[in-house]
């Protein structure tokens, strides 16, 4: 076995128990989180230098959020319509314009806007009203089942959404004010 191998194989034995619970708890099922892993790995084994990464620690667990992210961009949430923006015809639901099957140079640009503001404000929130946003909103999974699965009161968890459903508002029309 070579070099780089050995550090691969060291590498998954070492991290792959933490990385599995980061991912985790960012995904709605471990089937989910187990191809997020999966993703990871694969990205760690094309890579042609492994023994180069300085802190593979950091790396790794960038790569985790960022496939985490990058699913979550996939996703078809319709929990968006809450947000609009304003254009010279009147009010266009924002969800419209991230799903929209027309792709011009313009649409695209603010697409990718959108994503990473909204993206950069999850980051931004606490870990608990992040979660409660992102299993909900973007997961599709009851108030029910998410206080059953971390054993949190349901008025508790709906209280953390809405402040995290204020901050993303305010967040995507600080973005609005920017563009207009």
């Amino acid at each position: 076995m070579t070099t780089r191998d050995q550090t691969i194989v060291r590498t998954i034995r070492e991290y792959g128990t933490r990385l599995f619970r980061f991912i985790r708890t960012r995904v709605s099922t471990d089937a989910d989180a187990e191809d997020v892993l999966q993703d990871v790995w694969y990205q760690l084994s094309n890579l042609v230098d492994v023994e180069t990464i300085d802190n593979i620690n950091a790396w790794l667990f960038r790569v985790a959020r960022n496939k985490v992210t990058d699913r979550y961009r996939k996703r078809k949430d319709e929990a968006l319509e809450d947000y609009t923006y304003e254009d010279e015809e009147g009010e266009v639901a924002i969800r419209e314009l991230l799903l929209a099957d027309y792709h011009t140079p313009e649409t695209e640009y603010l697409r990718q806007m959108i994503w990473e503001t909204l993206f950069e404000a999850l980051e931004e929130l606490p870990p608990a009203q992040r979660d409660v946003f992102i299993w909900n909103e973007l997961e599709d999974e009851t108030f029910q089942s998410i206080a059953e699965r971390t054993g949190e009161n349901i008025k508790t968890l709906i209280s953390r959404k809405r402040y995290a459903v204020q901050y993303l508002r305010e967040r995507l029309q600080e973005m609005d004010r920017e563009i207009g």
